[in-house]
């Protein structure tokens, strides 16, 4: 039987010993909604991204900033290991959009072909395990305000990172700039599952895919529940599918984070057996299609 083709729309690659990558360096580590991430504190290169996935045929990928705190060197390491391999990668950027350095990285960033957007992780929370930054207002100010304006200028994609919570800024923020894409990772991150907090996640990413300039990538959920299981993802993974749609919703594994509660076989048979029911156009569409399309890879 022919293996599934798929293109993993949201995974990292690291070379410790190269470079410096603040919260894998330890011990001890930072605290993150990951937990503990010593088991995974180590280097993830193409040969063992490519190791864990060979259970599917991956024709392309989407490598997404990896935490380096040099974000040009990184884009350029990826681009190279990108061409060694053979492996066609969009590159997905960090950024600090507020910062007055940011439209001189666009222009170094742009200077490799497999460069497609940036993502500046937005996920702000009281708790100091669970936030990403150190303020919750970056959608509102107009120093950061003016750095994602130039994303339409040079026709690039934003990776949008954030708490339920949060949704509805960045519903605010689709529609202030309709001409930008902005691709919503791992589901909207639907933590705080009890009480309200299920709710808040279903009317905000109701809130964000009315803007039709916005996309979904489901991964990542392990961060949200370590002890995930396909029937306790299940209910996440359709309803994000029907809210966004089929042609707005991609599968990615999130790895080697999501290494740390699952095998990547075990994540992709659950996006399996979730969308089994699917026609075969529609489930090319969440594996690999939307992913080529989105990232133009």
């Amino acid at each position: 039987m022919a293996k599934r083709i798929i293109v993993d729309a949201h995974h990292h690659l690291w070379d410790l010993g190269a470079h410096s990558y603040p919260w894998l360096t330890g011990p001890p580590y930072p605290p993150s909604v990951a937990g503990d991430v010593a088991p995974i504190a180590h280097n993830y290169l193409i040969e063992d991204f490519r190791r864990d996935a060979a259970g599917y045929d991956l024709i392309k990928s989407v490598h997404v900033d990896g935490g380096w705190d040099d974000r040009v060197a990184e884009t350029a390491w990826v681009q190279k290991v990108a061409d060694a391999a053979g492996l066609p990668i969009a590159i997905v950027a960090g950024a600090r959009l507020h910062e007055t350095e940011f439209a001189a990285q666009l222009e170094a960033h742009k200077s490799h072909p497999g460069f497609r957007g940036v993502r500046h992780i937005l996920n702000w929370d009281p708790d100091p395990a669970l936030t990403f930054t150190d303020r919750p207002d970056f959608m509102s100010d107009s120093h950061w305000l003016a750095g994602f304006a130039l994303l339409e200028r040079d026709g690039l994609s934003f990776d949008l990172q954030i708490y339920p919570w949060q949704l509805q800024d960045a519903a605010r923020l689709a529609s202030r700039f309709p001409n930008t894409l902005i691709i919503l990772n791992h589901a909207g991150m639907p933590i705080h599952q009890r009480d309200m907090g299920l709710e808040t996640w279903r009317r905000g990413i109701r809130e964000l895919a009315a803007r039709p300039n916005t996309a979904v990538k489901i991964s990542g959920l392990g961060m949200v529940d370590w002890h995930w299981t396909t029937d306790s993802i299940r209910p996440l993974v359709l309803e994000a599918i029907e809210v966004f749609g089929v042609d707005r919703s991609m599968f990615a594994s999130n790895f080697p984070v999501d290494k740390l509660y699952s095998s990547f076989s075990d994540i992709y048979r659950s996006f399996e057996s979730i969308v089994a029911d699917f026609s075969a156009d529609e489930q090319h569409k969440l594996f690999a299609a939307n992913a080529e399309r989105y990232y133009r890879i």
